[in-house]
């Protein structure tokens, strides 16, 4: 896709991995204290173990994004380093037929596209086996700037390059764009010390509470005291995923909170993705936060019922078929 205006409405900065998901009925769950969650997937050793799904599918927080944005009719572009190999023809080939722009992507010579091995358990849980590979190597030389324009910057996971995020506030000041994101787990441990100047700038920062608890140096369990640092910390609007349990959301003024609706889960890779990717995307159309967080409770629920993280993103308009979740919303004191 072609931008003959010059001008795009959001901008995706992320990740790029080809996916394989599998699952099978002898994954089994072994709950041992060796594993940091308490739990770890158990294989029979030296056997063949016998596969029920198989789906090749494109993943990564920065085309997964991409893919709502432009379903959701926006003028989208994606950015991300992929190597020079077939995995990385088929991304960007998948990009083009979803009228995502993916050329200022860059190619790396010397390791390969990002991979990923998504081993899904009874009741969609998964667990993932991954290979950052070429989307680690970030030349914040080689982009584009000039060429880039777009109203809004959605940011993922940038393999930790803090200079590629310290050029993106940067740009985004001289432009005046609007700056979203979702970091990654090398990103988050930069530490909020390091990102709290930066975040300062960002109109909507979203994490899951495991990471928010993290950087805030807060225990995981006390959401109150989790909040108040990093309302502190950011300048626009926090989301904190809860899995499960569902999303809580503060702009600072007001704090909102929704469930989940009960519907079959086959597949939670890519959950957290839909959710911000379509909060955003009804956030930059409507400017409500209880509509964004139906929108991209919408949107996460679609995805999870089907394998892979795109398949089930929904297209504009698709939300009025989906159950919409009652949001919460209580004045901060």
């Amino acid at each position: 896709m072609h931008n003959s205006e010059g001008m795009y409405d959001i901008v995706s900065i992320g990740s790029a991995t080809q996916d394989v998901c599998l699952s099978a009925d002898n994954f089994h769950i072994l709950e041992s204290d060796d594993f940091s969650v308490g739990k770890g997937i158990c294989l029979p050793f030296s056997s063949k173990v016998q596969i029920q799904n198989l789906v090749f599918a494109s993943g990564g927080g920065g085309t997964n994004a991409a893919v709502t944005f432009a379903r959701q009719g926006y003028r989208t572009a994606c950015l991300g380093v992929i190597g020079q190999d077939a995995n990385g023809s088929l991304i960007l080939d998948e990009l083009r037929r979803e009228s995502v722009d993916g050329k200022y992507f860059q190619v790396h010579n010397e390791d390969s596209t990002a991979y990923s091995v998504v081993l899904v358990s009874r009741g969609g849980e998964r667990t993932i086996l991954s290979y950052k590979g070429a989307g680690i190597h970030w030349d914040v030389s080689a982009i584009p700037w000039e060429q880039i324009r777009s109203k809004w910057l959605y940011v993922n996971s940038l393999g930790g390059h803090a200079e590629v995020l310290e050029r993106i506030v940067a740009e985004s000041k001289k432009h005046g764009t609007h700056l979203v994101t979702n970091p990654g787990s090398q990103e988050i441990e930069l530490g909020l010390e390091r990102l709290a100047p930066l975040w300062s700038r960002f109109d909507i920062v979203g994490m899951n509470q495991e990471e928010a608890a993290a950087i805030a140096g807060v225990p995981y369990h006390e959401t109150d005291r989790i909040f108040r640092v990093m309302d502190d910390a950011i300048g626009g609007i926090l989301i904190m995923t809860q899995g499960s349990r569902g999303v809580m959301v503060s702009d600072g003024t007001y704090r909102y909170s929704a469930g989940i609706p009960n519907r079959e889960v086959v597949d939670r890779t890519g959950a957290g993705d839909a959710f911000h990717s379509a909060f955003i995307a009804e956030f930059i159309r409507s400017g409500s936060i209880e509509r964004s967080i139906q929108m991209g409770t919408a949107n996460s629920t679609s995805v999870v019922a089907r394998y892979g993280a795109k398949e089930g993103i929904l297209h504009k308009g698709d939300i009025g078929a989906q159950p919409l979740v009652r949001v919460e919303r209580v004045l901060l004191k």
